[in-house]
C-alpha cells in the first residue's frame, strides 16, 4: 500500500511546509524586539505600538511583489538576494512619504516547495528587515499546483510603517527651482526584468561579460537597495526634503510626477548621473530608444529627492553618492529630459 498522503499525491506535501517553517525559524525570530508580542506560526502578528514617540501617529502599508526577476533567480540558483529586494523595495516605498518601518509581512508560493528553496528566501527577508529595524512579523508559504509553473516562486510582501502626521512627505510642499538629487540605484532592482530577460536571454548569464564586469546574472540579480539610511542622514541634518519618488515600475517617466503639485514638472538633464553598463547593453541589444528605457527601467536612479536650492550641497556633502540631475518648474505636471 502506498503510504504517500493523498494530498501529497495531489501535489501539496504538508510535511515540506513544516519544514521550510522551521528552516526559517530562528531568522524570523531574530528580528523580533519587545514590540512583537506573538511568535512565529501563530494565526496572525501582534505588535504594539504604544511605545512608538509620535504624537499623532499615521500607519502607512505598501504592498508589492519582485516579479520575474524570481527567474533570474531560478535559472542562477540563487535565492537570498530577492528576499532584500522585497523588503528593500516596500520599505523604500513608505519611506517617501516619511515614514520608518514597524514590521513586515511575506507571501512565498510556489507549484511545489523546497524547504531549503523557501528558506534561503526567507532568511534573506529576515536579514533585510533587522538591516533597517524592521520585525518580519508574519507571513505565508503557499504550495500551489497548477497555479505556478514547476521550479518557479512568487514573492510579494507587505510593509507597515509610522510617520507623526505633520511629518507626513506628499509633495506639496514642492516649488519651481527646488533641485532634484538623484541617489544611486545597484541595477535595475525588481522593475523591467520581463523586457531584460528577453534582450539577454542569447547571453550565457554565468559568463563574466566584459562591459559588466561581472556575470549577466549576478548584474541583474544585485539586491535592490534600500535609501532608509541616507534619508535618515539628510532628516537628521534638517535637510527639507519636499518630495522623494522612489523609481519602480514606470521608471523616470511615471514615477515622479506621482509627487509634483499641479503646475509643476520636472526637468531631468541626460549625462548628469553614471548610468550603469548592464542598461546600456539592455538598450544596445535591444535596439531600444532612450524614452522607452526612461519608461522601463530605472537607469541607475532609484530614488529622487527634491529640496530647496540651497540646501542640495549640503545635501551632497552629507551622502556618500549624489547627484543633482534636474529642477521642478512651472508647466505641465510631467518629465521632460533634455541633453
Amino acid at each position: 500500500m502506498n503510504n504517500e498522503s493523498a494530498y501529497a499525491r495531489a501535489g501539496v506535501d504538508i510535511a515540506a511546509g513544516q519544514k521550510a517553517t522551521e528552516l526559517m525559524k530562528t531568522a524570523v525570530q531574530a528580528t523580533f524586539g519587545p514590540e512583537v508580542l506573538s511568535n512565529v506560526g501563530n494565526f496572525g502578528g501582534l505588535f504594539d505600538i504604544s511605545s512608538s514617540m509620535e504624537q499623532n501617529p499615521v500607519l502607512v502599508a505598501s504592498t508589492d511583489g519582485v516579479g520575474t526577476k524570481t527567474m533570474v533567480a531560478t535559472a542562477m540558483n540563487h535565492w537570498n538576494t530577492i528576499g532584500h529586494d522585497i523588503v528593500n523595495h516596500c520599505v523604500n516605498d513608505i519611506l517617501v512619504q516619511g515614514a520608518r518601518p514597524l514590521f513586515f509581512l511575506d507571501y512565498v508560493a510556489s507549484s511545489k516547495l523546497d524547504p531549503e528553496q523557501i528558506a534561503a528566501v526567507v532568511r534573506g527577508i529576515a536579514a533585510a528587515c533587522s538591516k533597517v529595524g524592521c520585525a518580519l512579523l508574519g507571513g505565508e508559504t503557499a504550495e500551489m499546483p497548477g497555479v505556478y509553473q514547476t521550479g518557479e516562486l512568487d514573492l510579494v510582501g507587505t510593509v507597515v510603517g509610522i510617520v507623526e502626521r505633520n511629518r507626513i512627505i506628499d509633495g506639496s510642499h514642492i516649488k519651481a527651482g527646488d533641485v532634484i538629487l538623484g541617489l544611486p540605484s545597484s541595477g535595475l532592482h525588481t522593475n523591467g526584468y520581463t523586457l531584460a530577460r528577453s534582450v539577454l536571454g542569447a547571453l550565457n548569464w554565468h559568463e563574466p561579460y566584459p562591459d559588466l564586469g561581472d556575470t549577466p546574472g549576478n548584474v541583474l540579480l544585485a539586491a535592490h537597495r534600500c535609501y532608509l539610511p541616507e534619508v535618515q542622514a539628510l532628516w537628521e541634518a534638517d535637510i527639507d526634503i519636499r518630495g522623494m519618488a522612489h523609481i519602480t515600475g514606470g521608471g523616470l517617466v511615471d514615477n515622479p510626477p506621482r509627487i509634483f503639485p499641479k503646475g509643476l514638472g520636472a526637468v531631468i538633464k541626460r549625462g548628469s548621473w553614471p548610468v550603469p553598463p548592464i542598461f546600456n547593453l539592455i538598450q544596445t541589444l535591444g535596439n531600444i530608444s532612450d524614452a522607452e528605457m526612461a519608461h522601463v527601467f530605472n537607469m541607475g536612479l532609484g530614488m529622487l529627492v527634491i529640496m530647496p536650492p540651497e540646501q542640495a550641497e549640503r545635501a551632497q556633502q552629507i551622502l556618500d553618492a549624489s547627484f543633482i540631475v534636474g529642477k521642478m518648474v512651472e508647466g505641465e505636471t510631467a518629465v521632460t529630459f533634455k541633453g
